[in-house]
């Protein structure tokens, strides 16, 4: 049943998904993350190759569950691919008696020039060391060419893998389709200063889902976008409510960018500033606490966070699903 509904004001923030670049079918061989039950999904299936790898007796099929291959190498790619490597080389590396949980194979995969494209030449080039020094294979020019239950073809070589997860570039929902409005290459809606839709001053649309200009530039589908942007919203609203002048346009104010590889080590940089390492891991570990809810949030990560640096155990262990068929 559709329902038709009257309004003032409209605001649209529907956010995005990952772009499977014209495949769509490769969506349920490569899941993405995106969500918390996406991040489920995930540590079920990654659980469940070693388990599967641990009871197969054919060697080539357990060395393809031992293989994983993550597509994109943005920052949640990196992040991926590090904590795979973490997995299989410290927290579970006593937790099986047939196979040996470091010999996995963990490739990242990236189309462009380098990983971590938009930070510093020095900064990705830091990030790929310490990835390949915790045994993560780092492909960069590489294009996927297909995926499926089997493995998947990177650049004309297939390699057997049961484990594949997307990380390579977002478009914004679909719903923005069903506007008729005129949208950039990754489906967003052009919006003017005030985030309003031109031609519709009534309707604004914010987060992944708008293509704003700032400085000449698109700004970046990140949180502290669509946090800055729902801010600025609220003062709009409230100024047209009281029948006052529109306020300054919207600007973005540019924290900076990181990411973690691994266990201490992150990369960080705001306009000319950059840092790499331990000291970037702490600036990334204060960040993200500042940003919990509740002083008890924050106390708990915080004590999570700190036994797991120091014991490398991640309690969450647990397959919440049926094992896949074999293929």
């Amino acid at each position: 049943n559709k329902e038709t509904l009257d309004y003032d004001y409209l605001i649209l923030a529907p956010g995005s998904h990952y772009n499977y670049f014209s495949h769509p079918e490769w969506a349920q061989y490569a899941p993405s993350l995106k969500t918390i039950p996406d991040a489920l999904v995930i540590r079920r299936k990654v659980l469940t190759a070693f388990e599967q790898a641990e009871m197969e007796e054919d060697a080539q099929e357990r060395q393809a569950c031992l293989n994983f291959v993550v597509v994109g190498g943005g920052p949640t790619g990196v992040e991926l691919a590090g904590s795979i490597a973490e997995l299989a080389h410290h927290t579970l590396a006593e937790d099986f008696r047939r196979i040996n949980p470091a010999s996995a194979r963990i490739l990242l995969v990236e189309a462009g020039p380098r990983i971590l494209g938009p930070f510093h030449d020095s900064l990705s080039d830091q990030a790929r060391k310490r990835l390949q020094s915790m045994g993560v294979e780092v492909r960069e020019k590489a294009m996927v060419e297909d995926v499926s239950a089997h493995g998947v073809r990177i650049s004309g070589e297939f390699l057997p893998a049961r484990t594949v997860l997307w990380c390579a570039g977002v478009l914004a929902s679909p719903l923005l389709a069903s506007l008729g409005l005129e949208l950039d290459r990754g489906g967003r809606v052009p919006v003017g200063p005030d985030l309003s839709i031109t031609g519709y001053q009534e309707i604004f649309v914010l987060g992944d889902a708008a293509y704003c200009l700032d400085k000449e530039k698109p700004l970046p589908g990140l949180a502290p976008v669509a946090i800055q942007q729902g801010r600025h919203m609220v003062k709009v609203l409230s100024s047209r409510l009281r029948g006052e002048a529109a306020g300054p346009p919207f600007q973005y104010f540019d924290k900076g960018s990181m990411a973690t590889v691994g266990k201490a080590f992150a990369v960080a940089q705001r306009n000319n500033w950059k840092t790499a390492g331990f000291f970037g891991w702490l600036m990334w570990v204060f960040v993200h606490i500042l940003y919990l809810v509740g002083f008890r949030n924050r106390a708990m990560v915080l004590f999570q966070w700190g036994w797991q640096y120091f014991s490398f155990d991640r309690g969450a262990r647990v397959i919440t699903q049926e094992l896949p068929p074999k293929v």
